[in-house]
């Protein structure tokens, strides 16, 4: 049905299919279109409207005042017949594979219940159990250790919302969302660096897992001379075995791609529910309540507590910095910007749950073995009977994986893809992953706690940090929320994001200041400087913090005085449903 404002005329012969376009003249109000049988689609010159049979529903790219084109008649079933600006745009083919374009209709299947899924299985694991118990073993009262492990939580839901809200509304990954602010090529540079920290927490996880298979084999086993560590390996053949048989076992997941972990993570989260409460209910009934945890008061002087509290709660934001940067990697596939937000609002409160469950359990053991064990795995172990070994072994292994998987492989294998999409393929940019993960040798990085949490989380902080604060700064201040998709697939010297040779030197600058304070104080951690001055070890204490709103506001001064030109023209989402 066509509005009585449009006038009918006809133009020259269209090449394709040999039908004939048909020109309107621009009406006042415009409604949805049916002319033929044949679809069509709708494009615009100055004040005409060109139709032509090519596509199959009717679309326009008018003005921001001229945005609305469809009629009433229109209902949400059109939906999902609706063409973005790229699907008539030709990508450069090294920048674009089938992993790095932007999600459709048909990919949005996460839920807001499928998101806090997400965040379940993330949060369950070993390194989580007992956060707040190593803040506890430092001095500190029960309800203060959980205290810092939720405010860092709030902490980094922040960003996690704001950075997760691009990826929803355009669906693309977070290498793509990083050419807008670094550049068309230098977007590898954060990405790379977000890959490394990745593939070292993917060996991390995965010894942890390989642990937990050792300690729960039959003691005649465990004291076999394959035990016995090797000099040059650095570990037991049998616990090398062990950590290699559960890389295997994960692959497994990774190859089904994103579905894959999708439906791990959602079938996944109430079994992870079940043996946790299971769990926290057996520490309850042998210990005779939960007395002991509650008697666990402060032993630091106020001085002594907020000198451990700044670091403390750095490392514990640094926990969850890595997913907080490609977070857009999951985002993309959410159903509404209200499913990410709401999904990812669960993070705090599983924290906060279940490193109380954590420091639960380890202080019972005080009572009920007469020595603490903060180790979940040796836990399990010293419960013993067939039936705790085969739930530890599933309960610790699906733990593990559903971390593992969903916070350090996504990353890692995306920015591979981005790194060179003619040769990568989520699969084989995952398999890489892996790899590198037994490179860093991870059961040398968890020698010991100090230096993991110190030396390892504080550490990787300082890098994470200021490309949070360059992409916050770019795409809410610079960019305005508004993206021109056509701009993050081309090599073009006129797009949008290609800057000095694919390069925005203002983000590789604004990166590198906001890492250079904090490599004192690193350096003095690992032992390679014996003294700094003290404004050098309250950065490397606060790095998180520091990098990233010295990086960030360091990279919007640049840009306004450089005079970024900003393209206030509206650009619609690919979906608008998922506005």
């Amino acid at each position: 049905m066509v509005s009585n404002s449009l006038n009918l005329c006809l133009h020259h012969p269209h090449p394709y299919n040999d039908l004939s376009p048909q020109i309107f003249t621009k009406p006042k109000n415009i409604y949805y279109l049916r002319t033929s049988s044949i679809p069509t689609t709708l494009t615009t010159t100055s004040s005409k409207i060109i139709i032509s049979p090519k596509n199959k529903v009717v679309h326009s790219l008018f003005h921001r005042r001229c945005n609305n084109i469809l009629s009433p008649m229109a209902s949400s079933d059109d939906q999902s017949h609706f063409i973005s600006q790229f699907d008539d745009f030709q990508p450069d083919p090294s920048l674009t594979n089938d992993d790095l374009k932007p999600t459709t209709t048909d990919q949005r299947n996460f839920s807001g219940w499928e998101m806090a899924s997400l965040w379940i299985g993330l949060v369950v694991g070993v390194p989580s159990y007992y956060l707040a118990g190593s803040l506890v073993d430092l001095g500190m009262a029960w309800w203060q250790g959980i205290a810092i492990v939720v405010i860092a939580n709030l902490i980094t839901l922040v960003p996690l919302i704001l950075i997760g809200q691009p990826g929803t509304k355009y669906g693309i990954s977070f290498p793509i969302l990083a050419r807008s602010s670094f550049g068309i090529k230098g977007a590898h540079i954060p990405t790379l660096l977000r890959a490394l920290v990745g593939c070292g927490w993917y060996g991390i996880e995965t010894w942890i897992g390989g642990e937990a298979i050792f300690l729960l084999l039959p003691k005649v086993i465990k004291e076999s001379s394959l035990s016995l560590p090797l000099s040059w390996l650095g570990t037991s053949p049998l616990e090398f075995t062990c950590f290699i048989f559960f890389w295997i076992a994960q692959l497994a997941i990774v190859w089904k791609g994103m579905d894959g972990i999708r439906e791990l993570e959602k079938y996944s989260a109430p079994i992870l529910i079940a043996l946790t409460s299971c769990l926290l209910i057996w520490s309850y009934v042998k210990a005779g309540g939960f007395g002991h945890m509650f008697d666990l008061s402060s032993r630091l002087s106020s001085l002594q507590f907020w000198s451990l509290f700044f670091p403390s709660l750095t490392a514990n934001i640094s926990f969850w910095a890595t997913l907080a940067i490609n977070i857009p990697d999951f985002t993309r596939y959410a159903k509404s910007q209200n499913d990410q937000i709401i999904g990812q609002v669960g993070l705090p409160i599983f924290m906060g749950l279940f490193t109380f469950v954590g420091l639960a359990v380890t202080s019972s053991t005080t009572v009920i073995f007469g020595h603490v064990i903060s180790n979940p795995i040796t836990l399990l172990g010293e419960i013993g009977g067939f039936l705790t070994i085969i739930l530890a072994i599933i309960g610790i292994s699906l733990a593990t994986i559903t971390t593992n998987i969903a916070a350090n492989v996504v990353a890692p294998a995306n920015a591979l893809v981005n790194l060179s999409p003619s040769k990568f393929t989520f699969r084989s940019g995952a398999l890489l992953t892996a790899l590198l993960g037994i490179a860093f040798q991870p059961w040398r990085l968890l020698k010991s706690s100090e230096s993991f949490v110190y030396t390892w989380l504080v550490g990787y902080s300082a890098i994470l940090g200021p490309i949070m604060g360059i992409l916050l700064a770019d795409y809410y201040l610079i960019q305005r929320m508004n993206l021109r998709i056509k701009d993050l697939y081309t090599l073009s010297p006129s797009g949008a994001y290609y800057y000095k040779s694919g390069y925005n030197l203002v983000a590789m600058f604004a990166l590198v200041i906001g890492i250079l304070p904090v490599i004192p104080g690193f350096l003095q951690n690992v032992g390679i400087l014996s003294s700094i001055p003290k404004p050098f070890t309250i950065i490397y204490n606060n790095a998180w913090f520091f990098s990233l709103f010295l990086a960030g506001g360091l990279y919007c001064i640049l840009s306004f005085l450089k005079g970024k030109k900003k393209n206030q023209q509206h650009i619609d989402p690919l979906l608008p449903n998922a506005s």
